[in-house]
């Protein structure tokens, strides 16, 4: 299965040859692990092939990193992202300026995650489910991809927690 990497260049100062560091949460990390378990389904989906949850959920929990996640939010996370990926893309294309299936599957996985956080987790608070699937994008997306996640997640917000932006 395919495996997604940090990029470099979202390290502070990480060499060539050295893994980036990074401190992170348990519930950053299971939201690490829910984008690549939601990657991997896309690139599955795109291949023509009908991605399989339970071996992709198995194959990540094979990383050491992976029992420092909090689990309960990555299988909240990865699992209700699959089950509603087509609610998800209907929600986030009309705040797209290209077709869904043209943007990066990094992209489109944060994209997801930050529209399952902000249409289906109340829980989360809008500012949080930004800036988490931000972060996502920049630690794992193109050069620029995380503004554009960034602005379409926001524009989405508009709408989704309208009431929850005007209370201020």
């Amino acid at each position: 299965m395919t495996k997604i990497t940090p990029n470099a260049s979202s390290a502070k100062e990480a060499s060539a040859s050295a893994s980036p560091k990074r401190s992170l949460t348990p519930r950053r990390r299971a939201r690490e692990y829910a984008l690549q378990g939601v990657y991997q389904s896309l690139v599955m989906r795109r291949a023509g092939s009908l991605p399989n949850a339970v071996a992709i959920a198995k194959q990540l929990a094979e990383d050491p990193g992976f029992r420092r996640c909090q689990l309960d939010l990555f299988s909240g996370i990865f699992e209700g992202v699959l089950e509603r990926t087509d609610e998800l893309e209907g929600i986030i294309t009309p705040a797209l300026d290209r077709s869904i299936n043209e943007l990066s599957p990094v992209e489109h996985a944060a994209l997801l995650i930050g529209a399952y956080e902000l249409a289906i987790d109340f829980s989360v608070p809008y500012k949080v489910a930004i800036n988490e699937a931000v972060e996502l994008a920049k630690t794992f997306g193109g050069t620029d991809g995380h503004k554009y996640v960034n602005g379409v997640l926001d524009l989405l917000a508009q709408t989704l927690r309208s009431t929850e932006i005007s209370a201020g």
